[in-house]
């Protein structure tokens, strides 16, 4: 058995011993490394974030900030880690330390008052700063986009980094300033590199294990001996459990770094997205090619979150507010399963049986997404939430619809957060298929859509107004629809 090790700002050092439950987060700090924070445990706050190495999209390495608080460091087996400490350019001995440009230009700006967040932004920042085309995506010189930089920078880079005492002008106007990367800069000098290679883990410690296998077939056979393992992949979610529910697995299995579920396919008659590909490489790579997914990103949690979170996560826990099955459900998607036996393939409206339960059976996981071509023309995702980002829904509603010469040939309509499941609205389909796209359709079918699913009274809404939303989302997007074609 080979030791498991972690890269840290350039030196390599031994996860041991450290339990497999252990945080990337307790693992720093437990090292002096305390400019990474703890503010929440759930990935909602971003102090902890630090940067990690992987596959590029358009380099060989990106540097991409994730929420040291949800992953085990046993996950970061063999990989390469960056914290604030690390960003800035150690001096000789008796002098002071280089600060790093995103360092400097939030203390020239007035960014931090208390300095709990500071260090988390820093690492959010710097993974945007190096991102590779980021200064070709300058904002209008009219400063229409508010959201981008005359830098090309992105602020959604930084929704999910919180500061309470600050105030975000002056942490955006250090954002807005960074320059780009010298040629000299050895981050940046790191993307022109591959990112560490996938190991193969097996770490035990007091009886409770983290295991990764280097195939898919080896993988399934170990669920198959192993059938009460905990599953994870970027761990956003199994991350809560274990730091707020204090849950612990005598055995935890790894699917994030499986090359078979980290393949994205476009076919004659089909998009094939594999289940551990993060949301964000999801996002870049099909750079808009399924609309309804461009708009159901943004909106999926952060950037921090979608930097490690995946599809086969999201539908995995079964969630019935999980964002992606809405949208995924209007797309007619369906998902391939593997265990040792083969793999078979399942349309995802008759994947879910209950609240967080399913057709997958004991030892399967889900290797692919699969979305069907050609795509509807008309499509809109609608998340009702008490944020506008980096929230839970309330309600998620999904539209994908075929309209020709004003006539509502398909539609297909998927809802989250109105029933133990997420939801087609069958009804509601029925109700706009073969009839105009006009005010008297819409006004009957959003009456349809109300009375779909069986929402309930909780702490984030009540079941009236989940009702009432359902119905005014269709109405917004006839509203939408209207405006697009008028102008």
């Amino acid at each position: 058995m080979v030791a498991a090790r972690i890269t840290v700002n350039g030196k390599e050092t031994s996860i041991s011993p450290a339990a497999p439950h252990t945080t990337v987060l307790d693992f720093l700090r437990e090292r002096g490394l305390t400019g990474t924070k703890e503010g929440c445990a759930e990935g909602e706050c971003g102090a902890c974030s630090v940067l990690v190495a992987r596959p590029g999209v358009n380099k060989p390495t990106d540097w991409v900030a994730v929420n040291a608080c949800l992953f085990p460091v046993a996950a970061l087996d063999g990989q390469e880690i960056v914290t604030s400490e690390g960003l800035a350019t150690p001096g000789d001995p008796g002098t002071p330390s280089t600060l790093h440009p995103v360092q400097e230009e939030m203390a020239l700006r007035g960014g931090s008052q208390c300095g709990y967040c500071t260090p988390g932004f820093i690492c959010s920042m710097a993974a945007e700063y190096y991102r590779p085309d980021r200064c070709g995506h300058a904002a209008p010189a009219d400063g229409a986009d508010a959201e981008h930089g005359p830098n090309g920078f992105d602020l959604h880079a930084l929704s999910g980094n919180l500061c309470r005492c600050t105030g975000y002008r002056p942490i955006r106007d250090a954002a807005f300033a960074v320059g780009a990367p010298t040629d000299e800069d050895p981050l940046a000098q790191r993307r022109e590199q591959s990112p560490p290679a996938p190991v193969a883990t097996e770490y035990a410690q007091d009886g409770k294990e983290f295991l990764r296998r280097n195939t898919l077939a080896e993988t399934v056979q170990l669920l198959r001996e192993r059938p009460d393992a905990v599953v994870v992949a970027g761990s956003t979610d199994w991350g809560v459990e274990v730091n707020i529910r204090s849950r612990r697995a005598d055995c935890v299995v790894a699917l994030d770094r499986l090359s078979e579920l980290r393949e994205l396919r476009v076919e004659a008659d089909h998009i094939e997205i594999g289940a551990a590909l993060t949301l964000t490489e999801i996002e870049r790579r099909l750079d808009g090619r399924v609309p309804l997914l461009a708009q159901l990103f943004p909106q999926f949690a952060s950037r921090l979150i979608r930097n490690g979170a995946t599809l086969g996560g999201n539908l995995g826990t079964g969630s019935p507010i999980g964002d992606s099955p809405p949208a995924l459900l209007a797309l007619e998607a369906s998902l391939v399963l593997a265990d040792a036996d083969g793999e078979r393939e399942v349309p995802l409206a008759e994947y879910f049986t209950g609240y967080r339960q399913s057709v997958r059976r004991p030892g399967e996981l889900i290797r692919a997404v699969r979305i069907p071509l050609p795509l509807s023309t008309t499509v809109a995702f609608h998340k009702i939430a008490k944020r506008r980002f980096d929230d839970i829904s309330s309600v998620a509603v999904a539209f994908a619809l075929d309209i020709e010469d004003g006539t509502v040939r398909k539609a297909r309509i998927g809802l989250g957060g109105v029933a133990a499941t997420p939801i087609r609205a069958l009804a509601t389909e029925a109700a706009l298929e073969g009839n105009p796209w006009t005010a008297e359709t819409v006004e009957a079918a959003a009456r349809v859509l109300q009375a779909e699913g069986t929402p309930m009274d909780d702490h984030r809404a009540s079941a009236a107004y989940r009702s009432a939303m359902l119905g005014q989302s269709l109405l917004k997007l006839s509203a939408q629809t209207t405006e697009a074609v008028s102008s």
